[in-house]
């Protein structure tokens, strides 16, 4: 008579083992570099399917932020006379509402993670970073495009003569994109799992991102703030990243090392709870969604 085989000494034959997740700080990371093919058919997916069937396609990428900037410039620089340093009022809107624009982009996409794709996840294993990760790079994407314009743009005026003078520091771009990806990433991620009890978070996440944009120096330079007040803008992570952007490409903002160390240690400090919270909500959220 044979001897029967347990279930655990049968599992040598499975390529992969499915075990629940323990402990709050078991994010298996590992995971997602295997599942990275995946992360791409997802950002292939989103972002053919951006503006599909559309009539203007493409320029839909551009007309955004384009049209923003034109109101930002008549109602802030023209009605508001707000100060913008010295530089042209439209390049100061428009470098400000792309770098928001992909943070935004971000935040909002990452936040609706587990309600937007409860169908897939209900169906199949897959880790569920994957999709706020899929999102991150087609708004990459989107950011290089709007970006491409504003440098268009930037040439323009510097070829007629305009103040902009850019410097070596623009090879900080690609370290302040990640810094809003992680932070777009981490406080999306607390909105996410916190969506999953509280569905008030979901009506309040679109409405909370436009009051964000008005205290990150959006729409007037860190410069116009007064200094017993300044280090409280400091404090909000994006300032720093947009003012660094702006001293980069056009030669004038407020920015300091200490002021990006700040910005930075806040990020790594959203996106570790935002990781923790996300990782602890996606045992049960199809409990709940």
């Amino acid at each position: 008579m044979s001897e029967e085989t347990t279930p655990t000494e049968d599992l040598s034959g499975w390529t992969e083992v499915l075990t629940p997740h323990r402990g709050w700080l078991d994010f298996r990371l590992g995971e997602l570099w295997r599942y990275r093919d995946l992360i791409f058919r997802f950002f292939r997916r989103d972002f053919v399917a951006s503006y599909k069937q559309t009539i203007l396609g493409p320029l839909w990428f551009v007309i955004p932020p384009v049209l923003t900037t034109l109101i930002f410039t008549v109602v802030f620089g023209r009605i508001g006379r707000i100060r913008t340093n010295g530089q042209p009022d439209f390049l100061f809107f428009m470098l400000g509402v792309t770098a928001w624009s992909y943070f935004a982009a971000c935040l909002n996409k990452s936040a609706t993670t587990f309600t937007s794709n409860a169908g897939v996840f209900g169906k199949v294993y897959f880790p569920r970073l994957v999709m706020p990760l899929s999102t991150i790079l087609t708004n990459l994407v989107t950011f290089a495009i709007q970006f491409g314009v504003f440098l268009l743009f930037a040439a323009y005026y510097w070829w007629r003569g305009a103040p902009i003078e850019p410097n070596w520091r623009i090879v900080i771009l690609p370290i302040l994109l990640i810094h809003m990806a992680a932070l777009g990433l981490g406080v999306g991620c607390i909105v996410c799992a916190l969506t999953t009890r509280f569905r008030d978070f979901a009506y309040m996440v679109t409405f909370g991102t436009q009051l964000w944009m008005y205290a990150s120096c959006v729409v007037y330079p860190l410069s116009q703030i007064s200094k017993e007040w300044r280090w409280v803008f400091i404090m909000n992570p994006m300032v720093p990243i947009i003012e660094g952007l702006r001293f980069a490409f056009l030669g004038g903002g407020m920015v300091e090392i200490w002021h990006l160390a700040v910005s930075a240690a806040l990020t790594a400090v959203l996106l570790f709870v935002g990781l923790v919270m996300f990782s602890r909500a996606e045992k049960t959220f199809m409990d709940t969604v």
